[in-house]
């Protein structure tokens, strides 16, 4: 009997340091300008830190031709994945909700709304002429508005980011689909533009429009607005050029990003948006601790007072427990959210609940006489199956909740899986262990 207690107490003291080294720091340590100078260990979701959660919907009304639905949703989330990795979001989640739908969740987003706009752009590239037998006035009505019947075939009025209009060929001469690389640059006076490198066939292509087309107008447009409108003043050969645009840094950055993370297949729409702001993060996570300290102080006080030191020894276990379960969600690198706040706080309750059935029954089996040795014996015995019964439901409720649920409903389900998990363990193994030791004890303290 010693041999396996030393062996638990080994294995425990293992598991403890191991658990303290993984976790600490739990939570990101921040110099006096709030920049992070240690990475916390715990992954806070966006109801604790602040962020941006999104729902977004492909609109399959403006699906490209012989492309299905599902293929287009893999194919966008596979594009956002790229835009928010160069965004810098720490543990962002993307994930496909339904047949059509994609939620993304931003943890701790500086720029909510630079995301937005990166997110929700399809970023279709093209490159088109702007008409040379057609003007804009020939087309607009006497209110000075375009009038689709005056439109000529294979026309389409388009217009910049400041508002003049362009008769644009419909014609596609090329697209962002032969683009390969795009980096900010520094225009000639000065000004940021981005500089776009195309694949080798692009390349052939790009040659070819300039030399057939000197001194024409060639409009580069970006989701249906036209960013400029260059004159080709001679051919272009390498596959490589230029978008000039009036970009400020950052926006020429972002066009960058974009382009380079590709052209969404279609359209998405935005079905929900909701924004959690650091402050209120905060708020919630100080708010969570004061609840567990507070619940824990009276569970302790409690335990202590009615079971006397034995109740010592289920505090110990129910610190081991919330210790483990910390250092499980560090080494998985778990999220915690509210709802997983909640778990934790439903195991540390099922924790003291397993302890309670067990010392009622050895007061119950010490009532009819019995050793301290016996007692304990039969306690635990006759506690064990009522127990596991109600943990193995529990763990089933998790699984389940896992599997279906998403985003914070996974969070409540990981912890409390968890934390039931590792409750039975330092019920029947470790507080178990120290009552072995009290064996020999005529009279017990519970």
């Amino acid at each position: 009997m010693y041999r396996r207690i030393q062996l638990i107490g080994f294995l425990t003291i293992a598991l403890t340091a191991l658990a303290i080294w993984r976790i600490y720091p739990p939570f990101d340590i921040k110099d006096a300008e709030g920049d992070i100078v240690r990475k916390g260990s715990i992954n806070l979701g966006l109801d604790l830190q602040g962020g941006m959660y999104l729902k977004l919907a492909i609109d399959d009304e403006k699906l490209p031709e012989n492309m299905k639905l599902e293929e287009a949703v893999d194919r966008a989330l596979e594009i956002l994945r790229n835009r928010i990795d160069a965004l810098g979001v720490a543990e962002p989640m993307i994930q496909r909700e339904g047949d059509k739908f994609i939620v993304v969740q931003l943890p701790g987003v500086k720029d909510p709304e630079r995301a937005l706009d990166i997110i929700g752009k399809t970023a279709l590239l093209e490159f088109k002429l702007v008409s040379e037998r057609h003007r804009i006035t020939d087309m607009l009505d006497e209110e000075g508005n375009v009038d689709p019947a005056l439109v000529p075939e294979g026309i389409k009025i388009l217009s910049s980011r400041t508002g003049e209009r362009y008769p644009i060929e419909t014609r596609e001469l090329l697209t962002g689909a032969d683009l390969v690389d795009a980096r900010v640059q520094m225009g000639q006076y000065g000004a940021p533009i981005v500089g776009f490198k195309l694949s080798p066939q692009g390349g052939r292509l790009f040659s070819e429009i300039t030399m057939d087309n000197v001194d024409r107008s060639l409009a580069i447009i970006l989701d249906d607005v036209v960013v400029s409108a260059p004159v080709i003043r001679s051919r272009i050969s390498g596959g490589e050029g230029i978008i000039e645009g009036n970009f400020t840094l950052d926006s020429a950055k972002d066009l960058a990003l974009i382009l380079r993370a590709g052209a969404l297949p279609a359209p998405v729409k935005i079905e929900n948006k909701i924004v959690v702001g650091p402050s209120l993060g905060e708020d919630s996570i100080n708010k969570g601790k004061k609840a567990i300290m507070i619940g824990g102080l009276f569970v302790i006080l409690f335990m202590f007072v009615y079971y006397r030191m034995s109740g010592l020894v289920a505090n110990l276990g129910l610190a081991l427990t919330f210790l483990f379960v910390m250092g499980v969600l560090a080494a998985l690198n778990a999220t915690l959210t509210l709802p997983g706040i909640a778990g934790l706080t439903l195991t540390l309750g099922m924790a003291i609940d397993s302890n309670v059935l067990i010392f009622e029954r050895i007061r119950e089996e010490l009532k009819t006489g019995k050793t301290v040795r016996a007692a304990i014996d039969a306690g635990y015995n006759r506690a064990l199956w009522t127990i596991i019964d109600s943990h193995v439901t529990s763990l089933i409720t998790a699984i389940i909740l896992f599997q279906f649920g998403t985003g914070p409903i996974r969070g409540f389900a990981v912890t409390l899986f968890w934390g039931v998990t590792i409750s039975l363990f330092t019920a029947f193994f470790v507080t178990k262990s120290i009552f072995d030791l009290r064996k020999q004890y005529k009279k017990l303290s519970i």
